[in-house]
């Protein structure tokens, strides 16, 4: 049977939102130690009582599940058992998490100053905590919020310790256990540390995943996980990573549970706090290790101005109700349920399709602020201005007009824009451009993205002419933290923008060559954006309905036609794709050109990025943003999955084979040179 998509594809702009509130107004009003001390009794699953952290570590070592994988292990290895589950034991302790109010309480009352000093308000959906508090109370639920900051986890458990719900248990990476004080007070607000990656370490992974399931099958807590893993340092959503959500799933597979309840949680963030942070670590720069003494000398963020955050919990999804179909769970009754099996080929597509749809759903609920659609607008300006002479910037009055139709573009496509509707739009433009003066610079009316500062100039010393290698780093961490805002709208144009650039490398205005260009794009940029497997066919209707309904195409059953009106709208997104399309042109010419005979893995970023830089500063490229490490990555994946790259292992380290006739024909393809493949058949 074949596999249907999780998702519905209707009008984007139709879909009914909650109204959201500001959960500051009252902190700044009332004394934060009172609210700290408050009763704070949250009803849990079905009623029952919280759980002791040593008891729950005792039902986990005492678990069936655990008992077999420590005998496999000993047989295995030839060690004791009573070896083996001491060091499942030390696993375990090293992992569990240790929740106690006052530690809790003791966050709730220095968040609400530190968040009252960041923030000028952090809005939540009401509306949508009403939903996940009776969910809580019906099934076990997981919490999957989008992950863009660090901020992300303390702001979710502030959010629930705020409104009187079951504070979560959270993965987190083993990094924050190595901060002194910090890490242990994070355990005890909930947080339990899990390496970034076991290998094939089968007795961590029997530990892990029963602690997990544990938790999960007595509703003890409601579990919290980043779908995507790691933080987004693009600020676009990353490719889901799908082990935990196999964890929290198994248990309703096996007929443990009867449904598990799935809440994706967006937020958004008006301005980020490591925002040149993350532009640096792209540009190769090593994230600073997370440390204690770290944490004290970015206090001194705290006397910026960081805009709003916007928190919406979505809907709580059911996977009893999108396993139905889909799953058949007799299967899991062959085996007894604590003997540890491989998923099926049809288990792995079924989670692989929910959480690409987890993380539509919190793409779709991300609310955006006018400064997203700035930051796109300044972008494509800043390009259009470099060479011929032609005066770098867009006047104010310029940009206002151009962000003012790009709101209701992005409303048509159904954006989720929160825009002050009682201001005039000269002084929405204005706010923005003072909340970002960091990125931005305004002279006679003439605004343009900042030039950034090559190096810091110690005093009584004298400045030293920086290199034009050094003066385009400092412009490209400028452009990179720009882009991350324009990612952030992304999303709402990704699929007419995909057509837009189709239909801009098509070779003939037919609907079936227009489609193979789109679904040749969209396969060669699904480790970029969030595509769902298999449903190109549905992006591609989604795509035509939406500029249709803009009145920029005119779409018959033979033919995709650009209207007169039209072409504002597809020059501003092919103007969207065209760093990526240029940076995935230009790594397909370093492959062809310069690839040395052993290219290993690990020197292919730097390798790549040398070659990116020489070519900007010799005029041949115009995009700062193709010297995104995360850029060069993705379409390596791409090329690998497409087979012109291949991984080969060679001793102790991994080589590149590549087949450069393929990859020159790939470039000449995204360039338009030549004509895609026909695409599998499909009904148009």
């Amino acid at each position: 049977m074949a596999a249907r998509p999780l998702y519905s594809h209707g009008d984007p702009a139709l879909k009914k939102r909650d109204d959201l509130e500001d959960m500051l107004e009252e902190r700044r009003n009332s004394s934060d130690l009172r609210y700290a001390l408050r009763c704070y009794s949250p009803v849990l699953y079905k009623g029952v009582a919280p759980c002791e952290a040593g008891m729950l570590k005792t039902m986990v070592l005492q678990s069936d599940q655990l008992h077999y994988v420590v005998s496999q292990v000993s047989k295995e290895t030839g060690e004791a058992i009573d070896v083996i589950k001491e060091e499942a034991s030390d696993i375990l302790e090293e992992m569990a998490h240790c929740l106690q109010l006052s530690t809790v309480r003791f966050f709730a009352f220095t968040l609400s100053k530190a968040f009252k000093s960041l923030f000028r308000s952090i809005h939540v959906n009401e509306d949508g905590i009403q939903r996940l508090q009776q969910a809580i109370q019906e099934h076990p639920v997981v919490l999957l919020p989008s992950h863009r900051s660090y901020m992300d986890f303390l702001l979710m458990s502030y959010i629930l310790y705020t409104y009187d719900l079951a504070l979560p248990v959270i993965a987190a990476g083993m990094d924050f256990m190595g901060m002194k004080f910090v890490g242990e007070m994070l355990r005890m607000s909930g947080a339990f540390f899990i390496r970034r990656s076991f290998g094939g370490d089968k007795l961590y992974w029997a530990v892990f995943s029963e602690y997990v399931k544990t938790m999960l099958r007595n509703g003890f807590a409601p579990i919290e996980f980043f779908l995507e893993g790691t933080r987004s340092r693009t600020c676009k959503s990353l490719t889901p990573k799908l082990g935990l959500l196999s964890i929290v799933m198994d248990p309703f597979f096996k007929g443990e549970v009867f449904d598990v309840s799935l809440v994706p949680v967006s937020i958004s963030y008006e301005r980020i706090l490591e925002e040149a942070l993350y532009a640096r670590e792209l540009l190769g720069v090593p994230k600073p290790k997370e440390s204690t003494s770290g944490l004290f000398k970015a206090r001194k963020v705290l006397s910026e101005d960081y805009g709003s955050i916007h928190v919406y919990f979505g809907q709580p999804v059911s996977v009893r109700s999108l396993a139905q179909g889909r799953i058949n769970r007799s299967h899991f009754n062959l085996m007894p349920r604590h003997i540890p099996r491989r998923p099926s080929e049809e288990t792995q597509a079924f989670v692989n399709d929910v959480a690409y749809r987890l993380v539509r759903l919190q793409e779709d609920n991300m609310v955006l602020k006018p400064w997203v659609l700035l930051a796109s607008v300044l972008l494509q300006n800043h390009y259009q201005g470099q060479g011929g002479g032609q005066q770098q910037g867009i006047m104010v009055d310029e940009l206002t007009k151009q962000v003012d139709w790009l709101r209701g573009l992005s409303r048509e496509c159904g954006a989720f824009l929160r825009w002050p509707d009682h201001m005039p739009p000269s002084e929405v433009v204005s706010s923005s451009l003072s909340l970002h003066r960091g990125l931005v610079t305004t002279c006679d009316g003439r605004v343009q993205l900042a030039s950034g500062e090559p190096g810091q100039v110690k005093p009584g010393e004298r400045p030293l002419d920086a290199t034009p290698e050094e003066k385009l780093f400092s412009q490209a961490v400028i452009v990179l933290s720009c882009a991350s805002y324009r990612n952030q709208v992304l999303h709402v144009f990704l699929r007419p923008a995909l057509l837009a650039a189709a239909i801009n490398i098509s070779t003939s205005t037919k609907k079936e060559d227009v489609y193979n260009s789109f679904s040749f794009l969209r396969n060669v940029f699904s480790s970029e954006f969030i595509l769902c497997p298999g449903a190109a066919v549905q992006d591609f209707e989604e795509a035509s309905h939406l500029l249709v309904k803009t009145g920029a195409l005119q779409v018959s059953q033979q033919e995709v036609l650009v209207t007169e009106r039209g072409r504002r709208t597809l020059t501003f997104l092919i103007g969207m794709m065209d760093p990526f399309l240029q940076g995935y042109q230009v790594i397909c010419r370093y492959l062809c050109e310069e690839t040395a005979e052993r290219l290993t893995e690990k020197q292919f970023v730097p390798a790549v990025r040398n070659f990116m830089v020489k070519q900007i500063l010799a005029g041949g490229l115009r995009y700062c943003e193709v010297l995104s490490s995360d850029l060069q990555k993705n379409a390596l994946a791409a090329l690998q999955r497409l087979g012109a790259v291949q991984k080969v292992k060679r001793a102790d380290q991994v080589t590149l084979r590549v087949d450069k006739l393929m990859v020159s024909s790939l470039e000449d393809t995204l360039g338009g040179k030549q004509p895609t493949q026909k695409a599998a058949l499909a009904r148009l």
